[in-house]
């Protein structure tokens, strides 16, 4: 399981931390984190299965699809199994 928050949340000091953008238009970016902790961005597109789960497709060709299952969402907390 992992867990997200908004950019806004009141994280501890970190090296680096993994962040997921889902947007309206159906336009993913996902922020792994790079070499050296350095921040890096995976941009693709989501789409839903069933409700709970979303498929992400990346436009680079190299990174396979990811498919996520959702387990609670609110305004302050992203619960996901991947």
């Amino acid at each position: 399981m992992a867990v997200y928050r908004p950019t806004d949340y009141d994280f501890p000091l970190a090296r680096g931390r993994r962040a997921l953008e889902f947007r309206p238009d159906g336009t993913f970016v996902d922020h792994p984190i790079g070499r050296g902790d350095a921040p890096a961005t995976a941009a693709g597109r989501w789409r839903t299965t069933d409700g709970r789960r979303f498929v992400a497709s990346f436009a680079d060709s190299e990174r396979p699809d990811r498919e996520v299952e959702i387990l609670h969402c609110d305004d302050t907390v992203l619960r996901i199994r991947a």
